[in-house]
Protein backbone atom coordinates (compact mmCIF):
# COMPACT_ATOMS: atom_id res chain seq x y z
CA UNK A 1 0.00 0.00 0.00
CA UNK A 2 0.99 3.46 -1.11
CA UNK A 3 2.30 5.42 1.74
CA UNK A 4 1.13 9.54 1.16
CA UNK A 5 1.51 12.79 3.38
CA UNK A 6 -0.78 14.01 5.96
CA UNK A 7 -2.07 17.07 4.66
CA UNK A 8 -3.47 19.03 7.21
CA UNK A 9 -7.09 20.28 5.72
CA UNK A 10 -7.27 23.81 6.67
CA UNK A 11 -10.97 25.23 6.05
CA UNK A 12 -12.42 22.05 7.17
CA UNK A 13 -13.78 23.07 10.91
CA UNK A 14 -12.76 20.35 13.70
CA UNK A 15 -15.52 18.21 15.74
CA UNK A 16 -14.71 20.09 19.04
CA UNK A 17 -16.75 23.20 20.51
CA UNK A 18 -15.22 26.83 20.45
CA UNK A 19 -13.11 28.39 23.13
CA UNK A 20 -14.41 30.02 26.19
CA UNK A 21 -11.46 31.18 27.55
CA UNK A 22 -7.23 30.38 27.16
CA UNK A 23 -6.15 28.04 29.67
CA UNK A 24 -2.85 27.77 30.91
CA UNK A 25 -0.32 25.06 30.63
CA UNK A 26 1.39 25.21 33.71
CA UNK A 27 -1.67 23.60 35.77
CA UNK A 28 -4.46 21.54 35.80
CA UNK A 29 -6.75 24.20 36.35
CA UNK A 30 -7.39 27.05 38.31
CA UNK A 31 -9.51 26.27 41.07
CA UNK A 32 -11.97 29.64 42.69
CA UNK A 33 -13.87 29.29 45.31
CA UNK A 34 -11.83 26.00 46.82
CA UNK A 35 -12.08 25.27 50.27
CA UNK A 36 -10.22 26.61 52.89
CA UNK A 37 -9.86 24.14 55.08
CA UNK A 38 -7.63 22.32 52.06
CA UNK A 39 -5.09 24.64 53.81
CA UNK A 40 -5.11 22.71 56.67
CA UNK A 41 -3.93 19.30 54.26
CA UNK A 42 0.21 19.52 54.60
CA UNK A 43 1.00 15.91 54.56
CA UNK A 44 0.83 16.29 50.62
CA UNK A 45 3.11 18.71 50.14
CA UNK A 46 5.39 17.37 52.75
CA UNK A 47 5.75 14.28 50.82
CA UNK A 48 6.51 16.20 47.15
CA UNK A 49 8.63 18.70 48.39
CA UNK A 50 12.07 18.59 46.99
CA UNK A 51 14.22 17.11 49.30
CA UNK A 52 16.01 20.42 50.17
CA UNK A 53 12.68 22.74 50.95
CA UNK A 54 11.61 19.12 53.10
CA UNK A 55 15.14 19.70 55.47
CA UNK A 56 14.90 23.51 55.06
CA UNK A 57 11.38 23.95 56.46
CA UNK A 58 12.66 21.09 59.39
CA UNK A 59 14.99 23.36 60.46
CA UNK A 60 13.13 26.60 60.43
CA UNK A 61 10.53 24.49 62.13
CA UNK A 62 13.24 23.22 64.43
CA UNK A 63 14.24 26.88 65.19
CA UNK A 64 10.73 28.16 65.73
CA UNK A 65 9.75 25.69 68.33
CA UNK A 66 13.04 25.68 70.47
CA UNK A 67 12.88 29.74 70.26
CA UNK A 68 8.99 29.24 71.66
CA UNK A 69 10.62 26.88 74.46
CA UNK A 70 13.50 29.10 74.91
CA UNK A 71 11.07 31.92 75.81
CA UNK A 72 9.12 30.23 78.17
CA UNK A 73 12.22 29.22 80.27
CA UNK A 74 13.08 32.85 80.19
CA UNK A 75 9.59 33.11 82.17
CA UNK A 76 11.92 32.05 85.19
CA UNK A 77 15.50 33.65 85.13
CA UNK A 78 16.41 32.07 88.31
CA UNK A 79 15.08 28.42 86.78
CA UNK A 80 18.27 27.18 85.04
CA UNK A 81 21.21 26.23 86.63
CA UNK A 82 24.24 27.83 85.39
CA UNK A 83 22.78 29.99 83.01
CA UNK A 84 22.65 33.91 82.81
CA UNK A 85 19.61 35.27 84.05
CA UNK A 86 17.35 36.23 81.17
CA UNK A 87 20.02 34.95 78.46
CA UNK A 88 18.20 34.53 75.61
CA UNK A 89 20.89 31.97 74.00
CA UNK A 90 21.62 30.25 77.16
CA UNK A 91 17.82 29.30 77.60
CA UNK A 92 18.31 28.35 73.52
CA UNK A 93 20.92 26.24 74.55
CA UNK A 94 18.76 24.35 76.75
CA UNK A 95 15.65 23.98 74.95
CA UNK A 96 18.09 22.25 72.32
CA UNK A 97 19.54 19.66 74.76
CA UNK A 98 16.09 18.93 76.37
CA UNK A 99 14.29 18.68 72.96
CA UNK A 100 16.70 16.59 71.75
CA UNK A 101 17.18 14.19 74.73
CA UNK A 102 20.92 15.15 74.97
CA UNK A 103 22.51 14.68 78.28
CA UNK A 104 23.03 17.94 80.48
CA UNK A 105 25.74 18.91 81.22
CA UNK A 106 26.34 22.64 82.90
CA UNK A 107 22.53 23.67 82.75
CA UNK A 108 20.53 22.10 84.57
CA UNK A 109 16.61 22.74 85.49
CA UNK A 110 16.37 24.23 89.22
CA UNK A 111 12.63 25.80 89.94
CA UNK A 112 9.49 23.58 89.64
CA UNK A 113 8.28 25.56 86.79
CA UNK A 114 11.34 25.08 84.95
CA UNK A 115 10.88 21.23 85.57
CA UNK A 116 7.10 21.30 84.05
CA UNK A 117 8.87 23.16 81.33
CA UNK A 118 10.91 20.42 80.72
CA UNK A 119 8.59 17.40 80.91
CA UNK A 120 6.22 19.44 78.38
CA UNK A 121 9.55 19.63 75.75
CA UNK A 122 10.85 16.49 76.47
CA UNK A 123 7.08 14.81 75.08
CA UNK A 124 7.35 17.34 72.46
CA UNK A 125 10.67 16.36 71.62
CA UNK A 126 9.31 12.37 71.62
CA UNK A 127 6.28 12.90 69.35
CA UNK A 128 7.98 15.09 66.77
CA UNK A 129 11.00 12.59 66.46
CA UNK A 130 8.29 10.07 65.74
CA UNK A 131 6.12 12.39 63.57
CA UNK A 132 9.82 13.48 61.87
CA UNK A 133 10.91 9.69 61.34
CA UNK A 134 7.68 8.25 59.63
CA UNK A 135 7.41 11.63 57.03
CA UNK A 136 11.04 10.58 55.94
CA UNK A 137 10.27 6.75 55.63
CA UNK A 138 6.93 7.57 53.86
CA UNK A 139 9.23 9.82 51.47
CA UNK A 140 11.67 6.96 50.84
CA UNK A 141 9.50 4.31 50.71
CA UNK A 142 6.96 5.95 48.25
CA UNK A 143 6.98 4.43 45.19
CA UNK A 144 7.47 6.78 41.47
CA UNK A 145 8.85 5.95 37.94
CA UNK A 146 11.54 7.86 35.92
CA UNK A 147 9.19 7.45 33.01
CA UNK A 148 10.40 9.93 30.09
CA UNK A 149 8.17 10.99 27.69
CA UNK A 150 8.84 12.88 24.12
CA UNK A 151 8.57 16.35 24.01
CA UNK A 152 6.57 16.21 20.87
CA UNK A 153 3.94 13.87 19.56
CA UNK A 154 4.37 13.65 15.78
CA UNK A 155 1.44 12.60 13.12
CA UNK A 156 2.65 10.88 10.00
CA UNK A 157 1.57 7.88 8.17
CA UNK A 158 1.95 4.17 9.05
CA UNK A 159 0.95 1.38 7.22
CA UNK A 160 -1.06 4.07 5.23
CA UNK A 161 -2.83 4.92 7.94
CA UNK A 162 -2.35 8.87 9.40
CA UNK A 163 -1.37 7.82 13.11
CA UNK A 164 -0.61 10.20 16.13
CA UNK A 165 2.64 8.65 17.73
CA UNK A 166 4.62 8.96 20.97
CA UNK A 167 7.25 7.39 22.86
CA UNK A 168 8.13 6.44 26.21
CA UNK A 169 11.28 5.32 27.37
CA UNK A 170 12.32 3.98 31.30
CA UNK A 171 14.87 5.26 32.63
CA UNK A 172 16.26 2.59 35.40
CA UNK A 173 18.17 -0.20 34.32
CA UNK A 174 15.56 -2.08 35.41
CA UNK A 175 12.12 -3.33 33.61
CA UNK A 176 8.33 -2.03 34.32
CA UNK A 177 6.02 -4.96 34.31
CA UNK A 178 2.61 -5.55 32.98
CA UNK A 179 2.68 -1.59 31.92
CA UNK A 180 -0.17 -0.18 30.60
CA UNK A 181 -1.09 3.13 28.64
CA UNK A 182 -3.87 4.99 28.32
CA UNK A 183 -4.42 8.26 25.84
CA UNK A 184 -7.26 10.83 26.35
CA UNK A 185 -8.68 13.78 24.48
CA UNK A 186 -9.15 16.48 26.82
CA UNK A 187 -11.02 19.03 24.55
CA UNK A 188 -13.95 22.21 25.25
CA UNK A 189 -17.20 21.33 23.91
CA UNK A 190 -20.67 22.93 23.27
CA UNK A 191 -23.78 21.23 23.08
CA UNK A 192 -26.67 21.83 20.39
CA UNK A 193 -28.57 23.97 23.72
CA UNK A 194 -25.27 25.85 24.49
CA UNK A 195 -23.77 24.20 27.12
CA UNK A 196 -20.23 24.31 27.56
CA UNK A 197 -18.45 21.62 28.79
CA UNK A 198 -15.26 20.17 29.39
CA UNK A 199 -15.02 16.62 27.86
CA UNK A 200 -13.14 13.10 27.50
CA UNK A 201 -12.64 10.77 24.83
CA UNK A 202 -9.99 7.75 24.87
CA UNK A 203 -7.93 7.71 21.66
CA UNK A 204 -7.73 3.70 20.58
CA UNK A 205 -4.20 2.87 20.63
CA UNK A 206 -2.37 0.31 18.74
CA UNK A 207 -0.66 -1.71 21.59
CA UNK A 208 -2.20 -0.65 25.12
CA UNK A 209 -0.61 -3.07 27.18
CA UNK A 210 3.10 -4.42 27.23
CA UNK A 211 4.51 -7.55 29.80
CA UNK A 212 7.95 -6.24 29.88
CA UNK A 213 8.59 -2.50 29.51
CA UNK A 214 12.27 -1.89 30.04
CA UNK A 215 13.61 -0.02 26.42
CA UNK A 216 11.48 2.31 24.71
CA UNK A 217 7.65 1.86 23.51
CA UNK A 218 6.03 3.89 20.65
CA UNK A 219 2.76 4.45 21.36
CA UNK A 220 0.54 5.13 17.98
CA UNK A 221 -3.38 5.88 17.62
CA UNK A 222 -4.55 5.28 13.83
CA UNK A 223 -6.55 8.87 12.95
CA UNK A 224 -9.42 6.78 11.10
CA UNK A 225 -13.12 7.94 10.31
CA UNK A 226 -13.56 6.33 13.69
CA UNK A 227 -10.55 8.48 15.70
CA UNK A 228 -11.63 12.02 17.51
CA UNK A 229 -8.74 13.32 16.00
CA UNK A 230 -10.33 12.62 12.29
CA UNK A 231 -10.20 16.11 10.21
CA UNK A 232 -8.41 18.04 13.58
CA UNK A 233 -5.91 20.55 12.73
CA UNK A 234 -3.60 22.58 15.13
CA UNK A 235 -6.06 25.39 14.71
CA UNK A 236 -8.61 23.87 15.60
CA UNK A 237 -7.45 22.18 18.76
CA UNK A 238 -6.51 25.14 19.94
CA UNK A 239 -9.45 26.70 19.60
CA UNK A 240 -11.12 23.57 21.56
CA UNK A 241 -8.29 24.17 24.25
CA UNK A 242 -7.34 20.73 23.41
CA UNK A 243 -4.34 18.82 25.36
CA UNK A 244 -3.41 15.05 24.57
CA UNK A 245 -3.14 13.54 28.33
CA UNK A 246 -1.05 10.27 28.74
CA UNK A 247 -1.00 7.66 31.85
CA UNK A 248 1.33 4.98 32.01
CA UNK A 249 1.21 2.38 35.26
CA UNK A 250 2.77 -0.90 35.75
CA UNK A 251 4.64 -2.74 38.22
CA UNK A 252 8.38 -2.13 39.35
CA UNK A 253 10.28 -5.03 39.16
CA UNK A 254 12.55 -3.77 41.35
CA UNK A 255 10.66 -1.91 44.27
CA UNK A 256 7.28 -4.30 43.26
CA UNK A 257 5.36 -1.96 43.75
CA UNK A 258 2.65 -0.01 41.50
CA UNK A 259 4.28 3.23 39.86
CA UNK A 260 2.33 6.23 37.51
CA UNK A 261 3.56 7.98 35.43
CA UNK A 262 2.02 11.18 33.30
CA UNK A 263 2.14 13.93 30.94
CA UNK A 264 0.12 16.21 28.71
CA UNK A 265 0.90 17.38 25.02
CA UNK A 266 -0.69 21.14 23.90
CA UNK A 267 -1.57 21.29 19.97
CA UNK A 268 1.86 23.06 19.24
CA UNK A 269 3.36 19.80 21.00
CA UNK A 270 1.96 18.08 18.11
CA UNK A 271 3.92 18.07 15.04
CA UNK A 272 2.78 16.66 11.58
CA UNK A 273 4.56 14.93 8.59
CA UNK A 274 7.62 13.93 10.87
CA UNK A 275 8.56 10.40 12.53
CA UNK A 276 11.05 10.41 15.21
CA UNK A 277 14.50 9.80 14.73
CA UNK A 278 15.58 6.12 15.82
CA UNK A 279 16.94 5.89 19.23
CA UNK A 280 17.50 1.89 19.12
CA UNK A 281 20.43 0.22 18.53
CA UNK A 282 22.65 -2.22 19.10
CA UNK A 283 26.43 -3.15 20.65
CA UNK A 284 29.21 -5.63 18.69
CA UNK A 285 28.07 -8.37 20.96
CA UNK A 286 24.46 -7.79 19.99
CA UNK A 287 23.39 -6.02 23.64
CA UNK A 288 20.68 -3.07 22.58
CA UNK A 289 21.61 -0.09 23.44
CA UNK A 290 18.65 2.84 23.20
CA UNK A 291 20.22 6.61 23.30
CA UNK A 292 17.94 9.05 24.58
CA UNK A 293 19.81 11.83 23.84
CA UNK A 294 18.20 11.59 20.21
CA UNK A 295 15.00 10.59 22.11
CA UNK A 296 12.84 14.16 21.23
CA UNK A 297 14.69 14.46 18.01
CA UNK A 298 12.07 14.38 14.87
CA UNK A 299 13.02 13.97 10.88
CA UNK A 300 10.41 15.00 7.91
CA UNK A 301 8.60 12.21 7.18
CA UNK A 302 9.70 12.68 3.01
CA UNK A 303 13.14 11.69 4.81
CA UNK A 304 12.39 8.50 5.57
CA UNK A 305 12.42 5.33 2.84
CA UNK A 306 10.04 3.49 4.94
CA UNK A 307 7.35 4.98 6.28
CA UNK A 308 7.49 3.01 10.19
CA UNK A 309 8.93 4.16 13.33
CA UNK A 310 12.09 2.49 14.68
CA UNK A 311 12.48 3.94 18.53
Amino acid sequence: MAVHNIKQPKEKPPRFGKPTRKRPRQRMAIIKGQDRSRWTDIYHPILTVPWLVFFLGVAFVFIIINTMFAIAYMADPQGITNARPGNFWDAFLFSVETIGSLNYNAMLPKSTYTNVVVVVEAFFGILNLAILTGVIFARISRPFGRILFSNVAVVAPYDGVPTLMLRAANQRGNAVLEAEVTVTLAFQATSAEGVTMRRFEDLKVVRQRTSLFALSWTIMHHIDEKSPLHGATTEGLKDAQAEILVLLSGTDDTLADRIYARHTYAPDDILWNRYFVDVLGALPNGRRVVDLAKFHDTAPFSTLERGAPKG
